[in-house]
């Protein structure tokens, strides 16, 4: 069923609610600009800590605290989520000395958040506030605060939490990236924190992980004829087969383009030497790279399969497009 709507208005609201929040993060960078030094001093305090950052709030700081914990975990910060009102009742076992806690509370004045100082102090745990209030019980408290403070939430009745969330959030991830780039973490630590996801299998997964071995690689000698290399590109099923000398090493590959190339000039498969009609100098690639250099190399030689070979030039497998599509590296 169609509801009539008002377009304009849908579109005013939602670009508003934007530039609300849009300045929200602007006016919190600005601040930042002007006076670094909270930013600096967490960063170094979470750096200096030999234990973990945990991360506490409620409500939507909760939400936004369990996003903070997340992408501090992935991003080389060993880092988790208490819910402050688990902490009372037996969580704060989770919290040692050697820890710093991230507390995230707009007002400052939740009641659940800051009934943990305390017991946070007497453990000896540094506390970082990010709040919108540095007035407040929680930022007079907490020995590093961060101000997320904003002009007017954009929500058009003034209640909900949307640019104060965006701006507490943002914050956030100006502390985690702050924190992965003074650690030098890089795009393979991230694969290693990720080796479920498409990036962690496109930088841990290497072409010997993929590649097909023994009986699964097509392969004739030098002297075969065309005759029994056709038999084992046909029945490998690479539309290839290598050519391999009696040392190991690789001396060419005869593919489906090279029998078409070659059908004028033949007339007796089982008389004719593949190696007259084999491309002696095929694009190859090494067992120890990664699976997403094939990727690049197939697409770039406008090829589909590769042998694969090691530093003596020897043949230790072969790989397909259709493996590394099976590896879901493409």
């Amino acid at each position: 069923m169609n509801i009539a709507v008002d377009t304009v208005a849908i579109l005013r609201r939602a670009r508003s609610v934007l530039s609300t929040e849009a300045a929200a993060i602007a006016a919190v960078e600005a601040r930042l600009a002007a006076d670094s030094t909270a930013l600096v001093s967490a960063v170094q305090a979470i750096l200096a800590a030999s234990g973990r950052v945990v991360v506490t709030g409620i409500g939507k700081s909760g939400h936004v605290g369990r996003k903070l914990a997340a992408t501090l975990a992935s991003t080389g910060t060993p880092a988790f989520f208490v819910h402050p009102a688990e902490a009372s009742h037996g969580d704060m076992g989770m919290i040692a000395a050697e820890d710093v806690v991230i507390a995230l509370s707009n007002s400052g004045e939740v009641a659940e958040v800051n009934a943990l100082l305390s017991p946070i102090k007497r453990v000896g745990a540094r506390i970082i506030a990010i709040t919108g209030n540095e007035q407040s019980t929680l930022a007079t408290e907490a020995d590093i605060t961060l101000d997320a403070r904003v002009a007017e939430e954009a929500c058009p009745l003034g209640l909900a939490p949307t640019a104060s969330t965006a701006a507490a959030m943002a914050l956030g991830d100006a502390l985690a990236m702050a924190l992965l780039e003074a650690r030098g973490f890089t795009a393979e630590d991230f694969a290693r924190s990720h080796p479920g996801g498409s990036l962690g299998r496109k930088l841990l997964t290497h072409v010997r992980d993929v590649m097909r071995t023994g009986d699964a690689v097509p392969k004739v000698a030098p002297y075969a004829t065309l005759a029994q290399a056709l038999f084992e590109i046909t029945g490998k099923g690479m539309g290839m087969t290598t050519v391999v000398n009696a040392d190991g090493t690789l001396a060419g590959i005869f593919t489906d383009f090279d029998l078409r190339r070659c059908l004028p000039d033949v007339s007796n498969f089982n008389e004719t030497r593949v190696a007259g009609f084999m491309t002696s100098k095929p694009v190859i690639i090494g067992p120890d790279e990664l699976a997403v250099e094939a990727v690049n190399l197939l697409a770039g030689e406008r090829k589909t399969q590769l042998p694969v070979v090691n530093a003596a030039g020897q043949l230790v497998g072969a790989l397909h497009m259709h493996d590394l599509l099976r590896a879901k590296v493409v």
